[in-house]
C-alpha cells in the first residue's frame, strides 16, 4: 500500500495501520531529529511526538505534498522547538565526545577484526564532522545525503526554496571535506594495522614457502 492508502484506511478507523508508516520513516525521523538535537534520547523522544501529533491531526494532511515530507516537516519543528531553548545555554552545534556506534551504511560485512575497526573509526569520524556542521546545512545533509530524500522533498520538509537546499548541500560538503582531510591527517598513523597475528602469518607464511623451494647448494652448477 502507498502511504496515502495506509492514512486513508486509519482515518476510516483501521488505527492499527499505522504502525506501517511509522516502521517506514522511522529511520528517517530518527536522524533528521538527533541532525537537529544531537542527542539519542531526545530523538526518539522527539519521534514518538511527531507521530503523535501526525496522528491526531491526519484530517490536516491534504495530499498536497507527501505523506513523508508532511511527517518529517512535523518532527523538524518539534526537534527545533526543543533546541531553541537549550541553545540559550549551550551550542546545538557542539560536537558529542565520545560517540560510539556507526551510522548503518558504514558497518562492514566483512568479519576481519582490523577491518571492522578502521570503518568504526572512519564512521566516528564521519559522525562527528556532520555533527560540527552548523545546524542549517547539517540538516540538509543528513535529508540529503544520509537519508537520501530528493531536494524537493528536502526542500518541502524544511521550507526552503530548491536552490537554498542546493546550496546549503555543497558548502556542507565542502565543509564534511575540509573537516575529514583534517581529521584524517591527525588519525594517520592507524591508517592500515598491522597486528600480531597478521605479522605472525605473513611470517609463518613466507617459512612455509622457501621450506619448498630447492636447497640454495641443490641449485649450483
Amino acid at each position: 500500500m502507498t502511504d496515502e492508502q495506509v492514512i486513508a484506511r486509519v482515518r476510516a478507523g483501521e488505527t492499527e495501520l499505522f504502525e506501517i508508516v511509522m516502521r517506514r520513516y522511522n529511520r528517517r525521523l530518527y536522524r533528521v531529529s538527533r541532525a537537529i538535537l544531537h542527542d539519542e534520547a531526545e530523538a526518539e523522544d522527539v519521534m514518538q511526538q511527531a507521530y503523535v501529533n501526525a496522528y491526531l491531526h491526519l484530517d490536516q494532511f491534504e495530499e498536497r505534498s507527501s505523506f513523508a515530507t508532511w511527517l518529517t516537516k512535523i518532527a523538524v519543528y518539534e526537534a527545533l522547538a526543543r533546541a531553541r531553548p537549550r541553545s540559550r545555554f549551550q551550542s546545538i552545534d557542539s560536537t558529542r565526545e565520545g560517540e560510539s556506534g556507526t551510522m548503518d551504511a558504514l558497518k562492514s560485512t566483512e568479519a576481519d577484526p582490523e577491518r571492522q575497526a578502521s570503518l568504526d573509526e572512519v564512521g566516528r569520524l564521519l559522525e562527528a564532522a556532520i555533527e560540527a556542521l552548523p545546524e542549517h546545512y547539517r540538516m540538509v545533509f543528513v535529508m540529503r545525503d544520509v537519508e537520501g530524500m530528493s531536494t524537493a522533498e528536502t526542500a518541502g520538509s524544511l521550507d526552503l526554496a530548491e536552490e537554498t537546499v542546493k546550496t546549503r548541500l555543497h558548502r556542507a560538503r565542502l565543509s564534511l571535506r575540509q573537516t575529514l582531510q583534517e581529521r584524517a591527517g591527525l588519525a594517520a598513523a592507524g591508517a592500515f594495522p598491522f597486528n600480531a597475528d597478521r605479522c605472525d602469518r605473513v611470517v609463518t607464511t613466507f617459512f612455509a614457502r622457501i621450506a619448498l623451494l630447492p636447497r640454495a647448494d641443490s641449485r649450483r652448477p
